[in-house]
């Protein structure tokens, strides 16, 4: 992924439009700020923290560690359609598990007692990003001949 929003699929670029990665995460009283950011900070490093009072706001400018662990975790089809679930307009909205974010795991299971990480992203092409952040692992059907 180039830092402008690029990426490169044999030979061809496809743009995925990034406009903005909101993050929000509430901090309840019996959690640590810190291990709160720390969640966020593992799917997202360059995330720039605005406010803490009872919940944790940042913004990111890349998806590639989320995308780098989805791959990993070889969860790209779980992804997808939490991804698409979640589309609005120029919009995806979607929920991780905050404790599996401290420890460097993606889980979009949502409504955790402890509270999620809310991922809002305003983009141009919503598919063309949700095929970037997690590519189909399923081949399109055959052609068929003649």
């Amino acid at each position: 992924m180039s830092a402008t929003g690029e990426k490169f699929l044999a030979g061809t670029v496809v743009r995925t439009g990034v406009l903005r990665i909101r993050l929000r995460a509430p901090c309840r009283p019996t959690e640590s700020p810190a291990k709160v950011k720390l969640a966020v900070l593992n799917l997202f490093p360059d995330a720039r923290f605005a406010r803490e009072e009872g919940e944790i706001e940042a913004e990111s400018s890349s998806f590639d560690r989320l995308r780098d662990r989805i791959r990993a975790q070889k969860i790209r089809d779980s992804a997808r359609h939490a991804l698409r679930a979640g589309v609005d307009g120029h919009r995806i909205r979607f929920a991780l598990n905050k404790q599996a974010a401290y420890v460097g795991r993606v889980n979009f299971g949502a409504n955790s007692p402890l509270g999620d990480i809310v991922v809002d992203l305003e983009i141009e092409d919503p598919e063309a990003l949700i095929d970037a952040i997690a590519e189909s692992t399923t081949r399109p059907p055959p052609t068929p001949l003649g």
